[in-house]
């Protein structure tokens, strides 16, 4: 079977319209977000207290640069691309903000609902962290990592992403225990848990599944400046 072709350059932008709309439905749902974003989404939550114009949006580009940093100190180094991540995130953090008030009237009363929003923004999620992982154009800061340390280790990007997401779980909970109280579970419950422990084998299963049907290729000539 001849591949057709996909656009790196595509997979970027869907990637980030994609992931954003995940992260709405999954916090619609209230099952626990999923674990990369938990740690922004509990400090949102936090922060918006006093101030409320620090939305989730806002909050998820300002934890991703912090983790764009520590990519930094970890590679010891400081590419051009890690400043890219941080465009991607404050990006990212507009149209979440943004697929957070298209979605806020949905019906979110009743358990099965909620069930059917969590299992489309987990699936969802995986899908979008595969595309970012067939372009060059910098990702999310929880995309740069994975794949830095992956790199710079020689370890298998899935497994990687797996170690990561359980690491940003225990995050998630050591911020919740100390903003709330402890015992007290906020972005971070069952369906965070649930989350850290398929989204490396989903994200693998969808890769497959994209490269079996399509060919990535580069639209645009401009992959040195993400380098």
């Amino acid at each position: 079977m001849k591949k057709k072709v996909f656009y790196t350059e595509l997979s970027y932008v869907l990637g980030l319209i994609i992931m954003a709309f995940a992260a709405a439905f999954t916090e619609k749902a209230d099952f626990g977000m999923s674990m990369v974003v938990a740690p922004a989404y509990i400090l949102h939550l936090k922060v918006s207290e006093l101030l409320p114009w620090f939305t989730f949006g806002v909050a998820e580009y300002v934890f991703q640069g912090v983790l764009v940093v520590i990519t930094a100190i970890v590679m010891r180094k400081f590419k051009l691309s890690y400043l890219f991540s941080f465009v991607t995130a404050v990006i990212y953090g507009t149209l979440l903000d943004f697929a957070m008030t298209v979605i806020s009237s949905l019906p979110d009363e009743s358990f099965g609902v909620r069930v059917m929003w969590y299992l489309l923004g987990t699936v969802l999620c995986s899908f979008a962290v595969s595309l970012f992982f067939h372009t060059y154009i910098s990702p999310e800061a929880y995309e740069l990592i994975v794949k830095e340390l992956s790199g710079k280790f020689n370890c298998n990007i899935n497994k990687v992403k797996t170690a990561y997401d359980c690491s940003s779980v225990v995050i998630g909970i050591i911020m919740s225990f100390s903003f709330f109280g402890f015992g007290v579970f906020e972005g971070v419950k069952l369906g965070t848990v649930i989350c850290a422990f398929i989204n490396g084998f989903l994200i693998g299963r969808f890769s497959k599944i994209l490269e079996h049907f399509f060919d990535f290729k580069n639209k645009f000539k401009i992959e040195k400046y993400f380098k």
